[in-house]
Parts: structure tokens; C-alpha cells; sequence
């Protein structure tokens, strides 16, 4: 079993920079908030590892079919509650390919493959809320599942 070991340090204010990977992560709040509004806030960044975590899922297997889209751009929506603890109680992805038409029954299977299997973020999530996706290819949806 693997470990992943994130180190974060204050930096005054309400401005966090976490090491991951060698590489830093800056994370602020806005003014109202107590920061300076100089980076993004915390809780989005599940909703940016879901959307790297499902991409990689999908590039990497249509490259293997040989079915690389020319462009796709995942738009990842999650709805907060209005109380506290202040958190995603649903989530919805949206993935736009511009790819050859033909491509597109390797692109739904690739997408569900992500969701139903491979990507570990996305799991997760479904443990704790509703995650449905749209897939959309050259601006026309070919699949939703919610």
C-alpha cells in the first residue's frame, strides 16, 4: 500500500502553501474571510482533483484505442450546503470532447470506465454524495447518466 504525505505551512493571514509532491500549492480566502483573496480556497481543490483524476482516466485510455480527442475540457460543478459544516452535497461533471464523430462510443465507454472503475477521487466522492456527468462531443451531449 501506497502513502501520499501532504505538508502544509502557515503563511499569515489566512494563506496556506502545502507541499505536494515538490511542488506548492497556495490556498487564501477572500478578505471577508480573514485573507487576501491571493489564491484559490480549499474546497475547490477536490473538485480540481476529480477533474485531473477522471482526465487522466479518459485521455490515457482512448490513446490506447487510438482515439485521442483533439481538445477536452472537463467543467466540474459542486453544490455547497448552506449550513455547517459548509460541504459538496452533489457533484456534476461535464466533459467536452472535440474528437472525430465516430469516436464517440470509445469516448462514453472511456468516461464510464473512469467513473464505475478507475478514478480513485471520483470513488471516494460517491461514497459521500450523488457524482453524475454529462459527456458532450463537438457541443452535442451524446450522454448523461443523472
Amino acid at each position: 500500500m501506497s502513502t501520499h504525505n501532504i505538508k502544509t505551512e502557515w503563511n499569515g493571514k489566512m494563506k496556506f502553501t502545502a507541499n505536494v509532491n515538490g511542488f506548492p500549492v497556495t490556498m487564501d480566502t477572500t478578505e471577508k474571510g480573514g485573507g487576501d483573496n491571493s489564491a484559490p480556497s480549499p474546497k475547490p481543490f477536490v473538485l480540481t482533483a476529480l477533474s485531473g483524476c477522471t482526465g487522466m482516466d479518459v485521455i490515457s485510455m482512448l490513446q490506447k484505442g487510438r482515439k485521442e480527442p483533439k481538445s477536452l475540457s472537463i467543467s466540474v460543478e459542486g453544490e455547497v450546503t448552506e449550513t455547517h459544516p459548509k460541504q459538496y452535497e452533489k457533484v456534476h461533471i461535464i466533459y467536452d470532447f472535440q474528437a472525430e464523430d465516430d469516436h464517440s462510443e470509445a469516448i462514453i465507454r472511456a468516461v464510464r470506465l473512469s467513473q464505475e472503475q478507475y478514478c480513485g477521487v471520483s470513488a471516494m466522492m460517491q461514497k459521500a454524495m450523488p457524482v453524475t456527468w454529462t459527456i458532450n462531443l463537438n457541443g452535442t451531449q451524446i450522454f448523461t447518466n443523472n
